[in-house]
């Protein structure tokens, strides 16, 4: 079995809020320091040359794992391993030069450009940190990157403003490979831009993962994108991991009851199906980071939710062969929640004895 290139082992990154006013402490209403949960306790891996992808509502802390896969937020416990190198015991040194393996592409691809630098300085920039040519090959470099990312190297002297969302975004894209990486973090990389450019984009990541085997993780909102482009699909909820497995199995056969309703807000091509499917609808608001509810965090919004998940905290559990949900409700044995009788668990034993991947 290939070693996977990205590992990351109960990863927590936590945020401190504001201590309280001195009115509140005279009140007695300050109370331990309150943190914010932005990613608790996160374990998954990454294959070479595969893509994951990372779904979840807004705030649910997508974007913050995948800054602390790359260290560019310090983790608050856990670890991260890439290429077999623990990143959060590298000085700022060592570090630096493992940087060039690992890049980002960032969602707004105008606000991550230099306005005052022109596209072919951007990639260069980075030619230049990580020393992958010698100075003389710079500017065919920087003039090759932009041929594989589709842009005219005729166009190198000109600035961000002067190009479109998309050509934007391939700039962004031509300055992450500018390093020649083995891990990409592309956080939400196609929801600036239109929906033909959209296609273009993921057809580039892909073509750029076929031709230098590029190792992806894909942040999106866009369930379709990351159905299409992703191997396997990690399914995020207040922090944390609640559900894991192949892309098509997860987006056909989902799981947990938020994954469920998750895949039932994709729009299906077909009019006639469209219009006669059943939606489910999410009831409540997604409870805060600072205090996260006991037990199961979805249990709040659940509509097959029983005491007992308010009660345990449910590990994430192997349900179907490599097919992974965190839900005391669910075992292999009985592994669709709409059959279960009522307020049957069959996955409390499971979870009494901790498993978990």
């Amino acid at each position: 079995m290939t070693a996977p290139l990205v590992e990351a082992e109960h990863l927590s990154v936590h945020y401190p809020v504001a201590s309280p006013s001195m009115w509140d402490r005279v009140r007695g209403r300050g109370g331990a320091p309150r943190v914010v949960r932005a990613v608790d306790d996160v374990s998954l891996t990454i294959s070479p040359g595969t893509t994951l992808g990372l779904v979840g509502e807004s705030g649910c802390g997508k974007s913050t794992l995948g800054r602390a896969l790359l260290r560019l937020v310090e983790a608050t416990s856990g670890r991260v391993v890439i290429r077999g190198t623990d990143i959060g015991r590298l000085s700022a040194t060592a570090l630096r030069r493992e940087r060039r393996h690992m890049q980002m592409i960032f969602q707004d691809p105008y606000a991550s450009l230099d306005p005052r630098m022109t596209v072919g300085q951007i990639i260069a920039e980075a030619v230049d940190t990580a020393g992958v040519v010698p100075a003389a090959d710079r500017e065919r470099h920087v003039r090759h990157l932009m041929d594989t990312v589709g842009l005219s190297a005729r166009l190198h002297r000109r600035y961000p403003h002067e190009f479109s969302g998309g050509q934007q975004q391939r700039v962004g894209i031509a300055r992450a490979l500018a390093t020649e990486p083995a891990f990409i973090v592309a956080d939400e990389p196609i929801s600036a831009l239109d929906v033909s450019i959209q296609a273009q984009v993921i057809n580039l990541l892909e073509e750029l993962q076929r031709d230098r085997g590029l190792t992806y993780l894909f942040i999106s909102h866009d369930l379709r994108a990351v159905r299409h482009t992703s191997h396997r699909i990690a399914v995020m909820y207040l922090g944390q991991i609640v559900e894991e497995g192949p892309a098509a199995q997860v987006s056909s056969l989902p799981l947990m009851p938020y994954t469920r309703a998750l895949m039932s807000a994709v729009p299906v091509p077909d009019p006639v199906v469209e219009a006669t499917r059943t939606r489910i609808v999410l009831h409540g608001d997604v409870p805060s980071p600072i205090t996260p509810p006991a037990g199961c965090r979805f249990h709040t919004r659940c509509a097959y939710a029983v005491p007992e998940c308010a009660a345990l905290v449910p590990p994430l559990v192997e349900i179907r062969p490599d097919h992974w949900a965190r839900c005391v409700r669910l075992s292999p044995a009985a592994p669709d929640i709409t059959l279960l009788p009522a307020g049957e668990t069959p996955g409390l034993a499971t979870a009494a004895t901790g498993s978990s991947c």
